[in-house]
């Protein structure tokens, strides 16, 4: 049974790797399958136990290097069962208030994805207060257009570079903006929802590159970007919510770190995962789509949507907001080495959008001048 010892290995191997305090793609991608790792190293666990072989010193060492990858893992993901204490609280009955309440709907809705129909019926199912769609470009617009008499607020960034985001709301925007925080490429929408109580409450919807061999690199920019935003927050003492496929999962070190620097909370803390993406293969699973708010909200309801033909499945959330929840709900620590990891973070994603742009802008002047000068014809002899 050699190809136990080499499970284990594997799952050793990827569980320290993902501590190397790196940006690359390569590396950053060991954050995103924990669940699957700690799956495999529990079930090669169980073989190397009960694997009628004499116990030698590399099987020990295998085993206690497996017991403390596995403990790693378990560290990371058990946040999000419901064994762990809640870090939002949930709206008991005679604390409903629908008044102080918004519902929303987070959807990744795939470029290429043709069923409309099905977010739609979604959409008409849950009535939620906002929908904020992701990837969507101008013939999402169009498909969606039917919503729109429900919908009068609207923010349409329709793109066809796999960012366009639209953002359909009931309630009434106000200080809308459209912003390209570190990229041309890659839109963000911060804008202000007035709740039916006429509170007002800060939005953001966020959408930055993934760490891939095929969109980005390194996870510089994505950290940044996000990292930006919860540096901003913290300053805020209004409510807020951000939301949107982050390409990162809840237990990475860069969105504990944005919790920490934002003070917003997580409502699956303590509860279940929702794991959004991929929603074509049941094994591959785990959390890109993301609702966090501040310490005065708690949690009415939470739940994934069906497939509605996108790689991502939607998400459906309502909050209640009261100042009651606020007193009973902390903020995770924030400590000093945690605001300078963060400014350091981005002040590195800062430097290297520059840097892109100027390279891009170089090759573009280039482009330009051998247009200018025009093709080069060979002189024959």
């Amino acid at each position: 049974m050699i190809w136990v010892e080499l499970i284990s290995v594997f799952v050793i191997w990827l569980t320290f790797w993902s501590l190397i305090p790196r940006d690359e793609w390569w590396i950053r991608g060991a954050d995103f399958p924990r669940l699957q790792i700690l799956v495999l190293g529990l079930i090669a666990f169980v073989l190397l136990l009960v694997w009628d072989q004499p116990w030698d010193l590399w099987r020990q060492i295998i085993l206690i290097a497996l017991i403390a990858a596995l403990a790693y893992q378990l560290k990371m993901v058990l946040p999000y069962t419901f064994i762990w204490k809640k870090q939002v609280k949930k709206v008991r009955k005679n604390q409903l208030n629908p008044e102080k309440q918004i519902s929303l709907i987070v959807c990744n809705v795939l470029t290429t994805n043709d069923k409309y129909h099905l977010l739609i019926e979604q959409i008409q199912k849950h009535q939620p207060d906002l929908i904020l769609t992701l990837e969507s470009d101008q013939t999402w617009q169009n498909a969606l257009s039917v919503i729109e008499k429900d919908y009068p607020y609207r923010v349409p960034v329709p793109l066809d570079n796999l960012y366009g985001m639209h953002l359909y709301s009931r309630l009434e925007l106000k200080d809308t903006e459209v912003k390209f925080i570190l990229s041309d490429e890659i839109p963000s929408i911060h804008t202000t929802v007035i709740l039916p109580s006429g509170q007002p409450v800060q939005l953001y919807c966020l959408h930055p590159k993934p760490p891939s061999p095929t969109e980005a690199k390194d996870s510089t920019l994505r950290d940044a970007e996000l990292l930006i935003v919860g540096d901003q927050i913290k300053d805020l003492d209004e409510s807020c919510i951000v939301m949107g496929d982050l390409n990162d999962v809840a237990w990475s070190r860069t969105t504990r770190l944005f919790q920490r620097i934002s003070g917003l909370l997580d409502p699956r803390v303590g509860r279940h995962y929702i794991n959004t993406f991929h929603a074509d293969y049941p094994l591959l699973r785990w959390s890109l789509d993301h609702i966090f708010h501040s310490t005065d909200f708690a949690l009415v309801h939470m739940k994934r949507l069906p497939h509605v033909g996108s790689d991502h499945f939607p998400v459906y959330v309502v909050l209640q907001t009261g100042r009651a929840f606020e007193r009973v709900q902390d903020e995770l620590e924030q400590t000093d080495a945690d605001e300078q990891e963060a400014q350091e973070a981005i002040q590195e994603g800062i430097e290297k959008a520059e840097k892109e742009e100027k390279e891009e802008k170089l090759v573009t002047d280039e482009i330009a001048q051998d247009y200018k000068n025009g093709p080069k014809v060979a002189q024959s002899k």
